[in-house]
């Protein structure tokens, strides 16, 4: 049996699957990390753990591996090249290296990874044109053009969460004033709320019950987020819009005002709307999407 092993390193937890060359999940994992105590020896050791234990349970060895997580892969896809202030110990790991393999074990972006598993066998299966949005503590983003990835000079393409929409607005953390990730991120809950809140999921759920000042802040992000959307179907075109993350499990709070101010926005020519759906993968989307890279990328 052919099988491909992805996965996907984050601050909180990092994220494994081994998946057949179909697209079936055959197995998965999580560990818990422990950002800003663990360094490179602890990333290396939970993977090879990781590793041993899909070894152990499916009785043979991954044919492929795939790696992804938050930051700009390097060019030779070996390692992340550029991720400061978390995952101390990451940047510049080599993890064809430090895994022993004959072939290459390539790395990407965690957000790229996430938009490739949704392609391969999630929500927009089978579609050559996708833009993808990662709605949580920021907003992270990926796009598919004509069936290839969009990745850029140096990776950055696809940042769409350091969209501006307001020049004058608070910064996000490459310095974009008014971006996207600092109207709906849930990084910025408190401040956008004055302090009342301090997750999304307390906002929507007091805008659910009717709380009018919780309200008007929420409905507030999800017009920036359909403003965001309608401006990415002007430059990519997609044939879907993918919406994954934790906010993006907010369901009909999200995903009926975000439809109604895209109906009052969206350029539409012959009637044409592109729909915007939630992931199917959940939080397996980039370690699915890590796999199937190394199950089709050149070794």
């Amino acid at each position: 049996m052919t099988w491909a092993a992805g996965i996907d390193i984050g601050g909180t937890n990092l994220k494994a699957v081994a998946v057949s060359t179909d697209g079936t999940v055959l197995a998965h994992a999580a560990r818990a990390t422990r950002d800003g105590t663990a360094g490179a020896a602890d990333w290396i050791a939970a993977v090879q753990a990781t590793l041993a234990d899909f070894a152990r349970e499916l009785g043979s060895t991954p044919d492929a591996i795939g790696v992804c997580a938050p930051g700009l892969a390097a060019p030779d896809a070996r390692s992340i090249a550029h991720l400061p202030g978390k995952l101390a110990g990451l940047v510049g790991l080599d993890w064809t290296t430090q895994l022993g393999r004959p072939g290459l074990v390539p790395v990407l972006n965690d957000a790229h990874a996430a938009v490739l598993g949704e392609a391969w066998s999630g929500a927009a299966r089978g579609q050559r044109h996708v833009v993808m949005l990662t709605l949580g503590t920021g907003v992270g983003g990926a796009v598919i053009c004509d069936g290839h990835l969009l990745r850029g000079a140096i990776g950055r393409a696809g940042h769409l969460g350091h969209m501006s929409l307001d020049p004058d607005g608070p910064v996000s953390i490459t310095g974009m004033p008014g971006a996207i990730e600092v109207l709906i991120g849930d990084c910025t809950v408190a401040a956008r709320t004055l302090g009342k809140f301090t997750s999304t999921a307390a906002l929507v759920a007091a805008h659910r019950a009717g709380d009018t000042a919780a309200s008007a802040v929420w409905l507030r992000s999800v017009k920036a987020l359909a403003t965001t959307l309608a401006s990415c179907i002007n430059a990519f075109d997609p044939a879907v819009i993918v919406l994954g993350g934790g906010i993006a499990q907010a369901g009909d709070a999200l995903f009926a005002p975000l439809a109604t101010e895209l109906a009052r926005i969206e350029w539409r020519p012959g009637g044409h709307r592109v729909p915007v759906v939630p992931g199917a993968l959940g939080d397996r989307a980039g370690a699915i999407g890590a796999a199937h890279y190394a199950l089709t990328s050149p070794a």
